[in-house]
């Protein structure tokens, strides 16, 4: 079955709730993964960036995707991050990961060591071919250094059998809607910046995968629902509302903001492991301002 069924809508990239001593917790994290499919988000994504990944070790990283697995017991589908600048290593965690209920893998490109466009194609075919599950493409220039481009991302739709989607994060949205335009018709496209997410569905992409989702699971998942089905009227009602989060959440630091926002709420403790740090004094009273506190 295309991803463009399974995965159309909402996605949450879940935070990793930490205790004071900066160990997971578990519990924490079991609440917010309930909450998400109870305002009814589509599906989750686990060990995305929002998640703190580069700080969590291997097995904390096997712990988390296993735990999201039992505790969402198959109510809705749950896609695995697991991407980085390093092939082989990627090749190999594809095969350590329990991924057998796995919906997709979404994999960041590279990172850091700036491929050209033939080494990104060359490192995603690889990782395709290692995987088990179809493998969704994850384009974030701002996070990488490197854009990848349309030509790039539409050779792989095509060429390649196991991917089967991008989650588009680098704000081009000339480049948006070639991808759109000249893509494969089963080929998943999703907006990865909650900002630009409706002009994108707008464009005809198939859904968002949102770190604002975590602290504003339903009103996000009702505007995605209301493009999707056309009503942009009521879509841009309900974005309206959410523009000034947006703010908050990415001024400083992703997941910075969303944490504070969500410790607010009373859904998890503030707690980030460094190199991220709590967002500042003066930011965080503007967090409050906005929640009525």
């Amino acid at each position: 079955m295309s991803l463009k069924n399974i995965l159309r809508g909402t996605g949450v990239a879940v935070i990793t709730p930490f205790k004071s001593n900066f160990e997971i917790d578990f519990d924490a994290l079991g609440k917010v993964i309930d909450h998400l499919i109870e305002e009814k988000v589509e599906y989750l994504v686990t060990l995305g960036t929002t998640g703190e990944t580069p700080v969590l070790d291997k097995q904390e990283k096997l712990e988390i995707v296993q735990f999201t697995f039992d505790r969402v017991a198959d109510r809705v589908p749950v896609v695995v991050g697991i991407g980085g600048n390093n092939t082989h290593e990627l090749i190999q965690d594809l095969q350590k990961y329990p991924l057998d209920k796995a919906a997709a893998v979404l994999s960041a490109s590279p990172y850091y060591n700036k491929p050209s466009q033939e080494g990104l194609y060359y490192h995603y075919k690889a990782i395709a071919e290692a995987s088990p599950k179809p493998v969704i493409l994850y384009n974030v220039p701002g996070r990488t250094g490197r854009n990848m481009s349309a030509a790039t991302t539409l050779k792989l739709a095509h060429e390649v059998p196991n991917i089967g989607g991008i989650k588009e994060a680098g704000g081009d949205m000339a480049q948006c809607m070639t991808i759109l335009r000249d893509k494969p018709s089963d080929f998943l496209v999703v907006s990865g910046d909650d900002a630009l997410a409706l002009p994108q569905l707008a464009c005809g992409m198939d859904g968002v995968i949102s770190v604002a989702a975590n602290a504003y699971p339903h009103a996000f998942s009702d505007m995605v629902r209301n493009c999707l089905i056309g009503d942009f009227a009521s879509a841009k009602s309900i974005n309206d509302q959410l523009m000034d989060a947006y703010d908050l959440m990415f001024t400083e630091n992703n997941p910075a903001g969303v944490k504070a926002f969500m410790f607010e709420q009373g859904l998890i403790e503030n707690f980030l492991r460094l190199p991220v740090v709590p967002l500042s004094h003066a930011i965080h009273e503007k967090v409050k301002a906005f929640l009525g506190k």
